[in-house]
């Protein structure tokens, strides 16, 4: 009796009310965040917040999210984009280009001119030049096989020029001086064969002696027993060359050689300080390449078409 009065009493049959009451004030389940399509960065609490973006930073320098397989998010700097000013593939083709004009030049001079206008001089140290330079853009970093070929095509070229010139020179009686010049040319290249395979002999000798200044000059990437050494020493022989002919007759002077050869030491100049390793000697040479064969062919425009 006592229970059924407790089951039934108005105070028990209001419980349910209250307790309905009660858990209809409970706090509400979290629902998952909705992330509308077109947000492009989302964080999470707890995340650090991204800071302001650094003064002077590029655009191209942009980071891209994503989501892995994992489901877990991902960022990817995209790449920079470099300037044609600091690109060393820019220069070294435009230096290439400028390469095979002067394989160009020589065809069309064999072509065209007559053998006198050919200087020995000129033509041999274009010679040692073109077989140091192909090595030199084979072995550089980036590589320029442009270049190598240009100047792979420049010595075909220039021993045409050679063999035009010492025939001529035959034709005309001048035996002894084309007998002195292939003696030079055969001293010369006796010496840099001797040179080529003593090099890593005594190259090797003077750093393990530990004499300071000289043992680092020796070991250093473009040091004098490396072809980054002597490719730009070669180009000194052409510069010489034409700073010891600045008086040379206009009509021995080739168009095509000395336009060539300014915009070579136009592009390289730049070139040089871009490649690894950075080849200060090369620079200064183009330098003065581009100077001595600048004069030469104002020389040559001012002779043939201004005056």
């Amino acid at each position: 009796m006592i229970v059924g009065r407790l089951m039934f009493s108005p105070a028990t049959r209001q419980a349910p009310n209250l307790l309905r009451i009660r858990l209809s004030h409970a706090p509400k389940p979290r629902s998952a965040t909705v992330v509308p399509k077109n947000n492009v960065q989302t964080r999470r609490f707890g995340d650090k917040a991204d800071g302001p973006p650094k003064a002077g930073a590029s655009p191209s320098a942009a980071v891209k999210e994503g989501t892995s397989s994992t489901g877990k998010p991902t960022t990817t700097e995209a790449p920079k984009s470099e300037s044609l000013w600091n690109s060393a593939e820019f220069w070294g083709r435009c230096g290439a280009l400028a390469g095979w004009g002067m394989s160009g030049a020589a065809i069309y001079d064999a072509l065209e001119s007559s053998p006198e206008l050919i200087s020995l001089n000129m033509t041999g140290v274009l010679l040692v030049y073109s077989s140091l330079f192909a090595r030199w853009a084979w072995i550089v970093k980036p590589q320029n096989l442009l270049l190598a070929g240009c100047h792979v095509a420049n010595i075909g070229a220039q021993g045409n020029q050679l063999r035009r010139a010492v025939e001529y020179k035959k034709e005309n009686g001048k035996d002894e001086e084309v007998n002195d010049i292939l003696m030079k040319a055969g001293a010369t290249a006796v010496v840099g064969a001797a040179c080529v395979l003593a090099g890593p002999t005594v190259q090797s000798a003077i750093v393990g002696a530990n004499l300071g200044p000289i043992s680092a000059v020796a070991a250093a990437d473009a040091g004098p027993f490396t072809v980054h050494f002597w490719a730009p020493m070669s180009k000194w022989m052409i510069s010489g060359a034409s700073f010891m002919e600045l008086d040379r007759p206009t009509e021995k002077i080739s168009l095509a050689q000395y336009t060539a050869l300014t915009l070579t030491g136009f592009f390289f100049s730049r070139y040089s300080l871009l490649v690894t390793p950075i080849n200060y000697t090369l620079c200064s040479v183009n330098i003065a390449l581009f100077g001595s064969s600048a004069w030469h062919l104002g020389r040559k425009v001012k002779a043939d078409f201004i005056e």
